[in-house]
């Protein structure tokens, strides 16, 4: 792995935004709220609170690919790995990392495939794709980070397609660090693969392009043999992460954000007492809680149903919970779910519904 001396971070100009966005920004009432005497769900806890943003600029980085420039006041700061809730025209939650620079001041920046439904596509990405054009506004929640880059004199990143856009503003940061870093780069062409120019002006051959009809499946055996002081890491398809996962040394693991929720626990029926209604509802072995509970509470809210928007988390008062999601921290899975596709690791949980 090459060595490269420090690079200084350029001080960038701070950039305004723009008075129209301010001039279009509306007081109208955020995102409701669960219509429970008490909301549990997650849309009232800290960095879940809606903030409205404009959509001011849009861009084709890629085949089937479109990056949104949103602006908006006092947003939030953010760190490499960070993601954004994006609450669609439709109601719907969708998920997307944060690909700009977080030095540049209430400016968010996200990118998304569109994703047909014979491949797997629930509509959000065809929502972004047709109805978010320059001009209009949307509500967003977080950013949140359960991806963090952290401290370390090395890295080697393995992204696919739009799995770069979390990798992107790391390999960033790692080059203006003075890091050594390794980028292994994964689509399905060089016409569909986000940034690929950007990325190659600045890593040059520490940048390797893995194009499947051009050179088909990326030889990843390279990491049993990466150094101990470098950090892994890989954003991209679950087959994709699985091989980054089954190549690294023994005894070590990489770090991984996935598109998708975990498969299904082992299928154990089991039971939800809902403690404020009184009710107790059986979850089937091939039904979640989130389906059961609202045959009982048919108002509860929800929205991505793949554990991510945190819409229809909920407050455990007891029982263990078999974490399935990909946003709550640890701290918080100490005492709430997501129960679209968390399930009870026992044979009983109990909630505060």
């Amino acid at each position: 792995m090459p060595r490269f001396t420090t690079v200084a971070l350029a001080a960038g100009a701070v950039l305004l935004v723009r008075r129209a966005v301010r001039s279009r920004m509306t007081s109208a009432p955020l995102w409701p709220l669960p219509s429970l005497e008490t909301p549990v769900s997650g849309y009232g806890r800290g960095a879940t609170v809606p903030r409205r943003v404009l959509v001011t600029g849009r861009a084709v980085p890629a085949e089937g690919v479109v990056e949104l420039r949103l602006e908006g006041e006092r947003l939030p700061s953010w760190e490499p790995g960070a993601h954004l809730d994006l609450v669609l025209p439709s109601g719907q939650v969708r998920q997307y990392s944060l690909c700009g620079d977080p030095a540049q001041p209430d400016v968010y920046r996200i990118a998304t495939r569109l994703i047909e439904e014979e491949q797997g596509g629930r509509g959000g990405s065809r929502e972004v794709h047709e109805q978010l054009h320059e001009g209009v506004e949307i509500e967003v929640r977080g950013p949140r980070n359960r991806f963090p880059l952290v401290s370390s004199p090395a890295y080697v990143f393995v992204a696919g397609g739009i799995g770069i856009t979390p990798v992107l503003p790391m390999v960033r940061a790692a080059e203006a660090a003075g890091a050594d870093w390794r980028l292994v780069y994964c689509g399905r062409s060089r016409a569909s693969m986000p940034y690929l120019s950007d990325l190659l002006r600045l890593g040059g051959d520490r940048v390797t392009v893995v194009a499947e009809d051009e050179d088909g499946r990326p030889d990843l055996s390279f990491l049993a043999q990466v150094p101990a002081e470098a950090q892994v890491y890989c954003c991209g398809p679950d087959g994709l992460m699985d091989a980054v996962t089954a190549a690294m040394p023994e005894g070590r693991a990489p770090r991984l954000e996935r598109f998708s929720a975990l498969a299904p626990a082992d299928g154990t029926p089991f039971e939800v007492e809902l403690r404020r209604s009184g009710r107790t509802v059986a979850v089937a072995a091939d039904q979640s809680v989130l389906a059961a509970v609202r045959e009982e509470v048919p108002g509860l809210m929800y929205s991505c149903t793949q554990g991510f928007c945190g819409t229809c988390r909920q407050t455990v008062l007891d029982g263990e919970v078999d974490h399935r999601d990909e946003l709550l921290t640890d701290a918080e899975r100490a005492d709430s779910m997501l129960i679209c596709v968390s399930r009870c690791a026992g044979r009983r949980l109990v909630l505060d519904l």
